[in-house]
């Protein structure tokens, strides 16, 4: 018997990205053959658009995958003051398996793989001189959302046995009809994290070092440097930061030096930015705009506010608080104050951060002295160098620099920190309880009798 199945990321998920060339006499999406949809290098190369456009979605990088890691990483320094319930479900540590968020980000991750796996199905129809960097894009497409859905969907590296710790289902080849074989089981946390590495290896070694505003060979480099931060891989995590430092400077990246504010509200990437989402008034949404920002900007009734809980941490003279103001009667932080903005995925900031807290965990100094990667990041915000450092410090500076684009709870995960709670002070969530973990959402559950269901979630 066949089932409909979002898992599997429905029925080709290409298929709506087909040649136009023939504007009149389009089939319906559903209809369209993957002979045609696959069938010369163009059209393969219009489907890889359709795989950043299904990247940038408001459910995985437009918004949501950011919006969760503060909504569970609150800790009682920020509030969530809106009126949707599945924002507030996450900031509560207790959210349904029906979550609407949860589900869509699940369905929309799965989907952009499987227009990454039809790809790599197809990849030697594509021109030789363009095969390795289409290849090398769905790649990180694929080993990037991997990693985005075992980390919210999953135990965390950190919570004891990763070869039992169940993370989600690897589906590795294309969908194209659905039936009983598809109805698959989740693979462990190391089988997930092993297909990641291998992809964004992979990925590496195939981007070039320029490739407009899509995945470059340093930004597949960036991303395998947060996999290994969560693996506790440290060597491996310092020496992916630096190889992504020495090929964005050598492509000519910096650090944004004329104010820090100046490198956030871009209508185009910014010398700081890896890889940002690209955001127009025709194309591309932002929804950390949508609910951190304030009505006077475009955005809702300013869902999110920021305690003094969070103030506290800065150093007085510390030019990253200038992104705080008063607005719609709270205080907000501008880093998404302006509509139609870029959205921020990965900056250059964090790869210096990486590299002094994987070098200082490791004692060495690759690239730089752990000293002077912090020293950089402290000048650009107008503080005083450090003599001395500590892990503590460093990983402080990471916290403020990264503040409010998504990083806390990983960060919190994967240096078993804890989460207070924001309404009960004396309720502590430790690094790898079940409530910091997504449920796996209950449609899925419904279709598929193989998955087994988060513990704390019934089903």
């Amino acid at each position: 018997m066949k089932k409909h199945i979002t898992l599997l990321g429905l029925i080709v998920g290409i298929f709506f990205f087909y040649s136009c060339e023939d504007q009149l006499e389009l089939l319906p999406p559903q209809s369209v053959d993957q002979t045609i949809a696959l069938s010369s290098d163009a059209n393969i190369k219009r489907v890889l658009i359709g795989a950043y456009a299904k990247l940038r979605t408001v459910e995985l990088y437009g918004g949501w995958i950011q919006l969760y890691g503060e909504m569970l990483g609150s800790n009682n320094e920020i509030r969530w003051e809106g009126t949707y319930n599945q924002p507030r479900e996450v900031y509560n540590k207790a959210i349904f398996t029906n979550n609407s968020f949860i589900t869509d980000t699940w369905i929309s991750a799965y989907n952009a793989i499987n227009i990454a796996n039809n790809i790599l199905s197809v990849i030697d129809v594509v021109d030789e001189e363009d095969r390795d960097r289409v290849r090398g894009e769905a790649l990180f497409i694929r080993g990037a959302l991997y990693f985005e859905l075992v980390k919210f969907y999953g135990l965390p590296y950190s919570a004891g046995s990763t070869t039992e710790n169940l993370g989600v289902p690897l589906v590795l080849t294309p969908t194209t009809t659905i039936s009983e074989e598809d109805f698959v089981v989740r693979n462990t946390v190391a089988e997930v994290y092993q297909q990641i590495l291998a992809d964004l290896t992979l990925a590496e070694s195939l981007l070039p070092p320029t490739n407009g505003v899509f995945a470059k060979n340093h930004v597949a480099s960036a991303m395998l440097s947060r996999v290994y931060l969560q693996m506790e891989r440290f060597g491996d995590a310092r020496d992916a930061a630096n190889r992504a430092i020495i090929s964005a400077t050598e492509a000519g990246k910096s650090l944004v030096t004329s104010g820090f504010m100046n490198a956030f509200n871009n209508d185009a990437d910014t010398s700081e930015d890896l890889f940002s989402i690209q955001v127009n008034t025709q194309d591309g949404t932002n929804d950390m705009h949508l609910f951190y920002s304030t009505p006077d900007e475009g955005a809702r009734g300013g869902d999110i506010t920021i305690l003094q809980n969070h103030i506290a941490l800065y150093e007085a003279e510390d030019q990253r608080l200038t992104q705080f103001s008063i607005r719609a009667e709270d205080l907000r932080t501008d880093k998404w104050r302006q509509q139609f903005k870029n959205v921020k995925v990965v900056r250059l900031a964090e790869m210096y951060l990486t590299r002094a807290e994987a070098n200082f965990r490791e004692g060495t100094s690759t690239g730089a002295t752990p000293l002077e990667d912090i020293n950089r990041i402290r000048a650009r915000v107008d503080l005083p160098a450090k003599t001395t450092l500590s892990l503590q410090e460093i990983l402080l500076e990471r916290k403020l620099e990264l503040a409010h684009e998504g990083h806390i709870i990983h960060d919190v995960k994967r240096t078993r920190g804890t989460i207070r709670d924001n309404i009960n002070a004396e309720i502590i969530y430790s690094h790898d309880d079940p409530r910091m973990v997504f449920p796996i959402p209950q449609r899925e559950m419904d279709v598929n009798e193989n998955l087994i269901q988060n513990p704390g979630y019934a089903g």
